[in-house]
């Protein structure tokens, strides 16, 4: 049987599997008794990825077939530091599992969004899971994460998806929350608020916020990178997720 490699994102970890990434989407968020129902996001590797950091021979050696010959389903490999260690050159297709076990296969851009004004809203996935606003957009908060010397706090590596705002991206005082899903609006309105006031670019809202978050509400897209290279997965228009991934689209919003 093949075995892939998958970088997992929530929870950063790196896996063998002997399951082709859609049958591996349902087990690793529905999985059977033992496991509970959550979100995911992975990225399946070419399986010749190989890096002194994770002892990935041994762990595809364990990677075998049951005695009734099903497939092994998952072997960890790494469950840490794994992220600053895959090199992003040949990802391509990023993996957005809804709790139900739809797997939803985002494309790699290379054209980036281009708005600058405004205040922007990012839930922070992997090494670290803050919820955090800012007055930078995403390129500019994936440059002070990885890159901004003046910046105290670097990450060799991070992954981050940027969520809508509504009317609060311009008027966080007085602007309508309408349908944003988030707990705590008013710490929100505050934490942006005081983006214009202080000099700082980002504030964060939660500092151990849950890494699930609620599809429907991905802006732009969702955002991995290093020190050298970005890669960006925008999320499909909604009419095309309702037309051409209704199945996807409506396990998300269940």
């Amino acid at each position: 049987m093949t075995i892939h490699l998958y970088l997992s994102l929530i929870p950063e970890a790196l896996i063998a599997s002997m399951l082709p990434p859609e049958e591996f989407a349902v087990y690793y968020t529905v999985g059977y008794s033992k496991k509970m129902r959550g979100q995911a996001m992975f990225i399946e590797l070419d399986p010749d990825f190989r890096h002194e950091f994770f002892p990935i021979e041994e762990g595809i050696a364990r990677c075998v077939p049951h005695a009734d010959g099903s497939p092994k389903k998952s072997v960890y490999i790494a469950t840490y530091r794994v992220l600053e260690h895959i090199p992003l050159g040949g990802v391509e297709l990023l993996y957005l599992v809804t709790r139900f076990g739809e797997a939803l296969p985002l494309k790699r851009s290379e054209q980036f969004p281009t708005k600058e004004e405004g205040l922007y809203m990012y839930q922070e996935i992997a090494p670290k899971f803050p919820l955090v606003v800012s007055s930078l957009p995403p390129l500019g908060m994936y440059r002070l994460l990885t890159q901004d010397p003046a910046s105290l706090i670097h990450l060799p590596a991070v992954c981050f998806v940027e969520l809508r705002l509504g009317e609060l991206a311009d008027d966080p005082e007085f602007g309508k929350v309408k349908d944003l899903p988030y707990d705590g609006v008013h710490r929100l309105r505050e934490c942006l608020i005081e983006l214009g006031s202080k000099q700082v670019h980002t504030k964060i809202v939660d500092r151990v916020h849950t890494v699930e978050y609620p599809y429907r509400m991905i802006d732009s897209g969702i955002y991995i990178g290093n020190t050298t290279e970005l890669a960006f997965f925008p999320l499909p228009p909604r009419e095309q997720l309702r037309n051409e991934y209704y199945r996807w689209w409506r396990s998300a919003n269940s």
